[in-house]
């Protein structure tokens, strides 16, 4: 069966596939288009399975903002080159606008929304993969519902935005700022009061370890000093041989360091302070709050050393952060 060119623009027109694809497919499908169209379609998921295991670093993050709605979706691909295409940027769009538009309860429920030309998402992902021969993906879809939203979409790179939700409206540039902390910042909750049982216990675990190697080496350190080895020249065994073969110690200091490094370590880790090591962790712990939830961390759009919290009482009293999502694919 002759394929006039006027039956593949036809095609292309209707996949948004190349020309040559589309061709292929006509031929294929012996000029039937529905046929045609699964065709393509397959490609796409064929070529989806062959790079299932490929990174998808790059792409493009969008938040949209509906009342009292918001949506963040990430769309993934493996290059800049495809991720700055107007088809690529025009498809996050859609996407985007789906989403905000039937907002789904997660990114199963995403993928089957339909867009505005009658694709389900996911049949859109899989047949733009088809087309650029590139791993495309949902790499990550968040929603917030609040009273008042505000969202940030990091313009130069496109791959980073995030929406905070806040229990009233206010002052919309503070609302702004905080969405940009929030973008730059990374919190991992809103206050310590909303921090995750789990990351409390782990970073609680992690202070603690931490605590005791430093004790542990603070004791080590005293020993070599007192034996007269400077601690910097056996902090290592790859130093101590080092500095051996530079005449820095001599071979004498370095099995002396060796049995003061064993025997002080073994000593301290069995007779630490069990009550001081418990307050240092604690203390750590607070600090890991400070820097790492949103009300407590210092503005970044402000001195950098006020607190968000309190940035956000000065704009309005009455004002709080309920929640925040963000997305980036450059973490």
């Amino acid at each position: 069966m002759e394929i006039k060119a006027a039956d593949v623009a036809k095609l292309r027109q209707m996949t948004g596939a190349g020309m040559m694809d589309c061709k292929k497919a006509l031929v294929e499908a012996n000029g039937d288009y529905e046929r045609a169209k699964e065709i393509i379609r397959e490609k796409g998921k064929l070529v989806a399975a062959k790079r299932a295991d490929r990174e998808t670093s790059e792409g493009a993050v969008i938040a949209k903002v509906n009342g009292e709605k918001a949506i963040v979706i990430g769309l993934g691909c493996e290059t800049d080159f495809v991720a700055k295409n107007a088809e690529f940027q025009a498809l996050a769009e859609a996407i985007a606008e789906a989403a905000i538009a039937n907002f789904p309860a997660d990114k199963e429920a995403l993928m089957a929304c339909v867009l505005a030309d009658g694709r389900t998402v996911e049949a859109a992902v899989t047949e733009q993969t088809g087309k650029t021969g590139e791993k495309h993906v949902i790499v990550g879809y968040e929603t917030v519902e609040a009273p008042y939203i505000s969202a940030y979409m990091h313009k130069i790179t496109g791959k980073l935005a995030a929406v905070v939700g806040f229990n009233k409206a206010f002052d919309e540039q503070t609302a702004k700022g905080v969405a940009m902390q929030v973008a730059s910042m990374n919190p991992v909750a809103v206050s310590a009061e909303s921090v995750p049982q789990n990351v409390i216990d782990t970073e609680l675990k992690t202070a603690e370890q931490k605590t005791k190697e430093e004790l542990v080496q603070k004791a080590v350190d005293a020993a070599l000093t007192k034996a007269g080895i400077n601690p910097a020249h056996v902090d290592s065994e790859a130093h101590i041989e080092s500095n051996q073969s530079k005449g820095w110690i001599t071979a004498e200091q370095a099995e002396q360091a060796r049995e003061i490094i064993k025997t002080v370590s073994a000593e301290k880790a069995a007779n630490l302070p069990e009550q001081m090591v418990a307050n240092i962790a604690k203390g750590r712990l607070q600090k890991f709050f400070k820097e790492q939830t949103l009300e407590e961390q210092g503005y970044q759009m402000g001195d950098g050393k006020t607190a968000v919290k309190d940035v956000v009482k000065a704009a309005d009293a009455e004002a709080k952060i309920l929640t925040f999502k963000r997305i980036s694919l450059a973490d």
